[in-house]
């Protein structure tokens, strides 16, 4: 995945876009899982960017940067605090297939929590299984 800005993104259609193998399953699973620990995957609101921007400004507060007591500090102060959110927020995402598509909720999207300042590009690495 391309690099993003820090925050929550949604990336639903991008990750879909590049499932051809999605639309071949009549049920299945979709395992999602982020090659990173400072990035995270998780599911919720597709449609009001407000709440993405409410979600970090959460996180941020719940897992400041410079506490007196990280000691993991080698790349910024964002460093360690990157960690911490990718370990609340997690590393993988399993979506149900039915009918060639994602089983989301109306109002469920895919997000990808860039949970450092410079992160990069992201591998996510998709797994699909089913009939």
């Amino acid at each position: 995945m391309r690099p993003r800005a820090r925050g929550f993104h949604l990336v639903t259609d991008e990750i879909v876009g590049q499932l051809d193998a999605l639309t071949k399953i009549n049920i299945g699973i979709l395992n999602l899982f982020i090659q990173h620990t400072s990035a995270s995957l998780t599911i919720n609101e597709n449609a009001d960017p407000t709440v993405r921007a409410d979600l970090e400004s959460h996180i941020n507060q719940a897992v400041p940067e410079n506490a007196a007591y990280y000691l993991h500090n080698y790349e910024g102060s964002d460093d360690m605090p990157a960690h911490i959110k990718a370990s609340v927020f997690g590393s993988n995402l399993t979506i149900p297939i039915q009918n060639g598509r994602l089983a989301l909720g109306t109002w469920q999207g895919i997000y990808l929590g860039e949970h450092r300042n410079h992160g990069g590009e992201r591998c996510v690495i998709a797994t699909i299984t089913g009939l």
